[in-house]
């Protein structure tokens, strides 16, 4: 079963993080996704780019700045899960949250997964750490 783990933070929270403070946050996600990665249970992973880039598509043609979320927390990040029950994706949400317990996390299955190919690692303004 696939599962979309959704990665929500307050976002100056995480833009003010210094560069060693993000660096070992990130080591410490790594060791998570390390395991989750040997388990087979990680799939394709992505840390957003700030807000301020984001643009939403209401009607077609119509683009806006912005995602006008009125939440202290915003999307930055998103997980695919592979695990053979609920149970098991809830224990990798547990591992997750054990070392980022700022973020707020969001379980769901997924109905419809298109693999597709994999992305170069970028950087978005975040302080993004590249593994």
């Amino acid at each position: 079963m696939f599962y979309a783990l959704l990665a929500y933070h307050d976002e100056d929270q995480v833009i003010a993080m210094s560069r060693a403070e993000d660096v070992a946050k990130m080591d410490r996600m790594n060791q998570v996704h390390g395991r989750l990665i040997a388990e087979r249970r990680l799939g394709p992973a992505a840390r957003l780019g700030a807000t301020a880039l984001a643009r939403t598509v209401r009607d077609r043609g119509v683009v806006l700045d912005g995602p006008f979320a009125e939440t202290k927390e915003h999307l930055l990040g998103f997980y695919i899960l592979d695990c053979a029950d609920e149970a098991e994706a809830l224990a990798a949400v547990d591992a997750l949250k054990a070392v980022n317990p700022e973020a707020v996390y969001e379980l769901r299955p997924i109905a419809l997964y298109l693999p597709g190919t994999s992305l170069p690692m970028s950087d978005f303004g975040l302080g993004v750490v590249r593994p």
